[in-house]
């Protein structure tokens, strides 16, 4: 049942992506540099105007007559409690990024806001709103719409939890639904491994950075990087063998603590009223502006602002829809029994309001060491990876946090590869819900070889430009899941 024809070619898309990236990282790293550089130049417009409309799309089921709708049977109940569901939502969706970028995302849009002659206090709001824009309502939109689909056609029609099944199902009369949904799926699988790859290689340098920090290491070349990798391979074996209820939520639920309790830390211990002023301000500027933001494409600045623009907003745009088969395919999965309008509050609210208060948080302390001159802001744009521990090192306890930073890292990782070889999995086995360990363990086995291959590479920007190159062809996907989806909603309540 594996060795099918799409899983063969989507198999050998993935290794031939992973042994180009060994054989030749900086041949590979300037392919996907070129290519997203056109694609953003010329498409970028239409990129912004798709997330926001599956933003507003959202928005509108939500508080629509479809939002009782049940995501299975009426009489079906959520499999995992609401705590439980939250968090292996958020482990899989965001996980590690949240880590690498608490700091270091707000402190660089500052310094070129600033760097454009933006008042400081200006940019520090605008840096903020913006980190805010990149991971909130617009990221969940991405990921819900895509998950809300699954779930519904899954649960409520009895499809296979397969991208193509919508459109088979809702096309079935026509003749193009058949290629149209091969190909869907075969792109789906691609974005998924290049995409969870991508992020297995940002964890090993956050990871590799942490324990340099905490031993004083200066120099920890490539050594410790696979080493690291070596321990992340051993550690999510173990949850691939056993069931997704015991083995994905007693891993996220333990990250989601350690986050927390490490965000919690970080707003009592020092300047809990400036953290709070910002996060207040944060939540203000992030209502009023994000729906007209969604439709900002900076067209009338130069091309500096352009490549800004272009490395950070359409990059992470595109880097969410790359995830979506992936996390939506897992959110379905674990959100039978919801109603559509709780299934969207619950996706679309809880990760955004988090999000808020922790770049809130680790961003205003970022801007709060820096103005005490206890933190240089122009050290992070050369040290991403290394920002969030530079922070923790500022404050008291520094070796314990970071260590539970080094902990929470891992465990995101390891959340992330379960979650993606289960889905890879149930692709594999035509949307099987319970595929066999033997297919989890080989789809482990091809990420663990792509996130090598990424490593290789030695750099948090290849890593993006590459993932971005996986996901273009899945924008127009998205767009055919969302009419598949309103027309099926618009038949059912006639």
């Amino acid at each position: 049942m594996f060795f099918n024809p799409l899983l063969l070619i989507a198999v050998g898309l993935t290794l031939a992506v992973a042994v180009w990236g060994i054989v030749d990282t900086a041949g590979l790293t300037q392919l996907a540099t070129d290519h997203v550089r056109l694609v953003f130049r010329s498409r970028g417009w239409f990129v912004m105007l798709t997330a926001t409309t599956l933003l507003l799309t959202c928005g509108w089921l939500a508080v629509s007559r479809y939002g009782r709708i049940r995501l299975g049977n009426e009489d079906d109940q959520p499999e995992f409690s609401t705590m439980s569901w939250l968090t292996m939502m958020f482990a899989a969706g965001m996980g590690v990024g949240l880590l690498f970028f608490g700091a270091a995302e707000p402190i660089t849009h500052y310094l070129f806001l600033v760097s454009q002659e933006v008042a400081p206090r200006q940019s520090a709001t605008w840096a903020l709103f913006i980190t805010h824009f990149h991971w909130g309502l617009h990221a969940w939109a991405i990921y819900g719409l895509t998950g809300l689909v699954i779930a519904y056609f899954g649960f409520r029609k009895g499809t296979p939890q397969l991208i193509s099944a919508p459109i088979k199902t809702v096309f079935s009369g026509e003749k193009w639904p058949k290629g149209v949904g091969w190909l869907a799926d075969l792109l789906s699988i691609y974005a998924i491994a290049i995409g969870l790859a991508g992020s297995v290689a940002m964890g090993v340098f956050q990871v590799q950075d942490g324990i340099a920090a905490l031993f004083n290491w200066e120099q920890t070349g490539l050594t410790l990087s696979l080493a690291v990798f070596g321990v992340l391979v051993l550690a999510y074996i173990l949850p691939l063998m056993v069931d997704l209820s015991k083995g994905m939520a007693l891993l996220s639920n333990t990250a989601i603590m350690i986050a927390v309790g490490l965000m919690l830390y970080i707003l009592l211990v020092w300047p809990t009223h400036f953290l709070m002023n910002g996060i207040v301000e944060g939540i203000g500027t992030y209502i009023s502006g994000v729906i007209p933001h969604g439709f900002t494409t900076f067209t009338f600045h130069d091309e500096q602002v352009e490549s800004w623009f272009g490395d950070w907003t359409l990059n992470y745009m595109v880097w969410w829809l790359a995830w979506s088969p992936f996390v939506g395919v897992f959110i379905a999965r674990i959100s039978k029994g919801r109603t559509i309008r709780e299934f969207l509050a619950g996706v679309l609210l809880a990760p955004t309001v988090f999000s808020i208060f922790w770049f809130g948080i680790f961003g205003g302390m970022g801007f709060f060491q820096g103005a005490a001159k206890k933190l240089d802001p122009s050290a992070v744009p050369s040290n991403i990876n290394q920002t969030t521990f530079l922070l923790l090192d500022t404050l008291p306890l520094s070796a314990l946090t970071t260590v539970a930073t080094i902990v929470a890292a891992f465990l995101f990782i390891v959340t992330s590869v379960v979650s993606a070889a289960y889905v890879l999995a149930m692709f594999s086995t035509g949307g099987d819900q319970n595929p066999s360990v033997k297919i989890k363990l080989i789809w482990g086995a091809l990420l663990g070889l792509l996130g090598l291959s990424m490593i290789l590479s030695d750099s948090v920007s290849a890593v993006r430009q590459i993932i971005a190159l996986s996901a273009g062809p899945f924008v127009f996907i998205v767009i055919l899941l969302m009419v598949c989806l309103l027309k099926s909603l618009k038949k059912e309540v006639e």
